[in-house]
């Protein structure tokens, strides 16, 4: 699986392999100050069936918050076109370097293709990190590598979390060991170790993204998710947790464990939609909800 770059790209960098960390970069840790948080506003019907209205809402409050401590663009804004709006998933990985002969921000392209394939339209979101790369003017690797940004979360000293059910499924990167994407993973975000994570929660259609389940808020402190014997993600929380007790960070220093709760589950009713070529049928479906998938901002 490939994909290009666009006539707009302002500057690709070729270092061998794709490999920033020569260069000094490092993907930052997200308490880090932050310039600027780009968004997507909603705007697929077919990921907000009977509730578009509402979700708008309710991202217009959020983006109106996070503008008191931070500047923010959309794509929008920007011109550039989307087919949904998971920007986390899809939008640049941006690193940074304190090499003074280097650009100070630079971003990651990788590959896109809609958490497996499991929806139709996700071409325009594909090259997202290319048009915002170019408007930006910041340099940028394209990668012919899958992954996501919800995939990964680091403490920006060199450990990157990420789960076994995400990045070792055989619709990601089917043809790379284990070894291999530790690898490109090092070489992209300038880490050095990763804590792999058993999986994510159910209803979450990204097979296992970490920020559904455990996320760094500081060095060596990490908040995970934990649920009730009951709950139907028990047992993989869990594995998770079990993971994270005997896990270290970059220097071998045992981590700090603090607990989330998990929601109780929530349903919605998916209404009939002839003709959408969309997967998810009619019906009651568990989402997923979760108190790891938030962003810092300054």
């Amino acid at each position: 699986m490939q994909h290009h770059p666009i006539a707009r790209v302002a500057r690709e960098l070729r270092t061998p392999d794709g490999n920033a960390c020569v260069l000094g970069y490092r993907m930052p840790a997200e308490w880090e100050p932050i310039g600027r948080v780009l968004v997507c506003h909603p705007h697929n019907l077919l990921t907000w069936p009977g509730c578009l209205d509402l979700a708008c809402q309710e991202f217009h409050d959020m983006v109106q918050t996070l503008r008191r401590f931070v500047d923010v663009s959309s794509t929008q804004e920007l011109g550039v076109t989307t087919d949904d709006s998971w920007i986390r998933d899809y939008g640049p990985i941006f690193v940074v370097t304190d090499d003074t002969s280097q650009p100070r921000l630079a971003c990651h392209d990788f590959i896109f293709n809609c958490w497996g394939q499991k929806y139709e339209d996700y071409r325009q979101d594909d090259v997202v990190p290319q048009y915002v790369a170019a408007e930006l003017e910041i340099p940028i690797w394209i990668h012919d590598v899958v992954l996501e940004g919800g995939a990964i979360d680091v403490n920006g000293n060199g450990t990157v979390m990420t789960t076994e059910q995400c990045l070792l499924n055989v619709n990601r990167n089917a043809h790379l060991s284990r070894q291999q994407i530790e690898t490109i993973l090092h070489q992209a975000l300038g880490t050095t170790h990763v804590i792999w994570l058993a999986g994510g929660i159910a209803g979450d259609d990204t097979d296992g993204h970490v920020d559904d389940v455990a996320r760094f808020i500081g060095p060596d402190v990490v908040v995970a998710v934990r649920a009730a014997v009951d709950h139907p993600d028990h047992e993989v929380l869990e594995m998770n947790w079990q993971v994270l007790e005997g896990a270290c960070d970059q220097c071998g220093h045992d981590l700090n464990l603090l607990e989330l709760p998990a929601p109780d589950p929530i349903f919605y009713e998916f209404p009939e939609m002839a003709g959408s070529g969309d997967p998810v049928a009619a019906g009651r479906k568990r989402l997923p909800a979760s108190y790891a998938n938030f962003l810092f901002a300054n």
